[in-house]
């Protein structure tokens, strides 16, 4: 009785769109297809309209989002100004920082035209990886890969300056060093 009912869930038009569209989101790669299977159950499906905030800068992180159709625009404001930084379509994800803290946000998610969203809150994630040790795995280590990725940009851009081989007490900031 649940092999057939897993037979036909698999076999679902729209569970197969989203199987395959998980499976093309770089922070998925690596995952079986059973492993994308359990992480499909975990996600929640979110409809927005077009200028709806999906989250607004400051807001708590709490999930990861992926886009299935629609359009995304990801602002940061400066100076009372909102810039574009992204404009993400359908296989883009964003958020992912939400699955390792609970940091604010650092930007405005806002949906550009109508768009349907999947969503993975850190709770669900966390639960998922409880029981299945190699998908955490594969799935933090495609962030790490990430992560790694957005700090060269910025790096390259001139925004931050490699670690020198100064003493740790003179490459502090200066206010740690009046802490010290």
């Amino acid at each position: 009785m649940l092999k057939a009912r897993f037979r036909r869930w698999i076999t679902d038009g729209e569970q197969l769109r989203r199987l395959k569209l998980l499976g093309a989101v770089p922070l998925f790669a690596g995952l079986t297809r059973r492993q994308l299977g359990k992480l499909n159950v975990k996600l929640f499906e979110k409809h927005y309209g077009a200028g709806e905030a999906i989250f607004r800068e400051g807001d708590p992180g709490n999930a990861l989002f992926i886009v299935l159709e629609g359009k995304v625009a990801i602002t940061h404001g400066v100076d009372g100004v909102e810039k574009p930084l992204a404009t993400l379509s359908p296989g883009a994800y964003f958020g992912e920082l939400a699955l390792i803290d609970d940091q604010p946000r650092f930007a405005t998610a806002r949906a550009d035209e109508d768009s349907v969203l999947l969503i993975l809150y850190k709770s669900h994630f966390d639960q998922l990886s409880e029981g299945n040790k190699s998908l955490a795995i594969h799935v933090m280590g495609n962030l790490l890969k990430a992560l790694a990725g957005y700090l060269r940009v910025v790096q390259a851009r001139g925004a931050i300056r490699p670690a020198s081989s100064r003493p740790a007490e003179q490459s502090a900031m200066p206010a740690e060093r009046g802490r010290r």
